[in-house]
């Protein structure tokens, strides 16, 4: 979608994002409820009337709630990736399937099973169906109609570009990027070139968007351009003109925004070479891993998956041993000192899955194909299954089971002089799996240390159960897809 500047309204709906989840979760819930209904009626002990709904609330609400706890969780509201039918299809299909299957084997909370296979095969399937067409439906129907946010963005210099490209290159369906607004007279009437890189085809494409004048005429331009949303991408102090036009503008009803706040929105991650003299927006002074509540929940929370872990490691323990000392004689357990919470060292245990002496005592990074990893290594590492010793750093309450990847401490001396708030990291416990894994995977340079430490910013800021649990379920994922190192 190139930027378009039209000197006309836009007489399209235009919808906030929290009303476009709203709408959506709507419509989900029309179908779902709709298909489930239609499937009782097929049964001859039910009869489709309103008294059916009324009897039997617990079932709508159980069904329902199945339906959000697990769609948000495998993220089918994701606002962007519902514009795209062809996208969604396969995890809406999953999502649906999982829902339904479970809520009718749920005893005494949802109807008998049925006596024959054909309704119980009809109870599954006509849900999926109804929610599939419900989809497609708002893609190509209410999606036709509600048109992106018309955004315009207030500097030109990186920070302006960034926020750019990642509204153009990852919230397409949601903001429409119409150009931006610079006071510096050497840019007037320019055209910025925006570079986007297509997943999957390796290649860049520039796209130019224009610089449609100075913060003096900013309220005639959102104006004469329908603007619904202003993203302040300066790195520098408001002056008292431009904070008078911003506020002309907010009285037109025109939401403003901040770059790094809206970047962290659409990217996941805190964008610490933007923020300028916003030195709280990377290191916050208040987040939930201060409050005691947070911390006791998080406890338990890792206590419940260490149970687990290490009965799986019990059982798995001599299993893996073999197969580690067979193909490369040496000690089993490998443990390096790795940095934790406020800094303070500690022994990280894992199972070796490089060749002895790997590193002679100095901290290197690992490689894409190094050959230092083992054949027996190159697999448990696929399957992250080289870190299940750190079950028993987290029983020891050294790690949690989520959290930003500890360093070892010359690499943290290393890039606390390159990166700046690298050390805000050890504000949390760190951990077996975290935000930064699932999105980025391993770092080895100093590049992809400050996009993992972006990631690992935004989960100290947003950290919760719910996003521990999220993380879990995609690092489970990538485990059965061999998708680790």
């Amino acid at each position: 979608m190139d930027p378009e500047i039209k000197n006309k309204k836009n007489h399209k709906l235009s919808l906030s994002n929290t009303d476009r989840s709203l709408l959506l979760a709507f419509f989900d819930v029309l179908a779902l409820n709709g298909g489930f209904l239609l499937s009782l009626s097929y049964r001859q002990d039910y009869e489709l009337t309103w008294t059916l709904v009324k009897d039997n609330p617990v079932w709508f609400f159980v069904l329902n709630g199945l339906w959000f706890f697990l769609g948000y969780l495998f993220q089918i509201y994701d606002l962007e990736r519902s514009g795209r039918f062809n996208s969604d299809f396969f995890r809406i299909v999953g999502v649906g399937f999982l829902v339904v299957g479970i809520f009718n084997f749920i005893p005494y909370l949802t109807p008998v099973l049925p006596p024959s296979r054909q309704p119980l095969f009809i109870n599954i399937l006509l849900p999926v169906i109804l929610i599939l067409f419900e989809r497609a439906l708002y893609v190509w129907g209410v999606g036709s109609i509600i048109t992106p946010s018309r955004v315009l963005i207030i500097g030109a210099g990186k920070s302006g570009k960034t926020i750019c490209q990642a509204m153009h290159g990852q919230a397409q369906t949601l903001y429409q990027v119409l150009g931006f607004i610079d006071d510096d007279p050497q840019k007037a009437g320019e055209l910025v070139s925006i570079e986007l890189t297509d997943s999957g085809k390796k290649f860049k494409k520039p796209i130019p968007f224009p610089i449609l004048g100075p913060s003096a005429k900013l309220l005639e331009i959102v104006s004469s351009q329908d603007v619904t949303i202003l993203v302040l991408a300066i790195t520098y102090e408001v002056s008292g003109e431009l904070y008078q036009v911003l506020a002309d503008c907010m009285q037109q009803g025109v939401q403003i925004i901040s770059m790094p706040a809206l970047y962290e929105e659409i990217t996941g991650k805190v964008p610490v070479e933007h923020i300028g003299g916003q030195w709280s927006v990377a290191m916050p002074l208040t987040h939930p891993g201060l409050a005691r509540a947070w911390r006791i929940s998080k406890r338990l929370f890792d206590l419940f998956w260490v149970l687990f872990g290490l009965i799986f490691l019990a059982v798995a323990f001599p299993l893996i041993a073999a197969a580690i000392y067979l193909d490369s004689p040496g000690p089993i357990l490998y443990t390096q000192i790795r940095l934790g919470r406020n800094g303070n060292p500690f022994s990280m245990y894992k199972f070796r899955s490089m060749i002895p002496g790997a590193e002679s005592g100095k901290a290197v990074w690992a490689e894409i194909n190094d050959p230092r990893i083992t054949r027996v290594g190159k697999l448990l590492r696929k399957m992250h299954l080289d870190e299940f010793p750190q079950f028993i750093n987290i029983f020891r309450g050294e790690m949690s089971v989520v959290g930003p990847r500890p360093e070892r401490p010359q690499i943290v001396e290393q890039l606390s002089e390159k990166i700046p708030f690298f050390r805000v990291r050890h504000a949390v416990k760190p951990g077996m799996a975290g935000w930064g894994l699932i999105h980025y995977g391993y770092g080895a340079s100093v590049e992809d240390a400050l996009v993992k430490l972006q990631y690992d910013l935004y989960y100290i800021k947003h950290q919760s159960l719910w996003l521990d649990l999220y993380i879990l379920i995609q690092t489970l994922s990538n485990t059965i897809r061999f998708r680790g190192r």
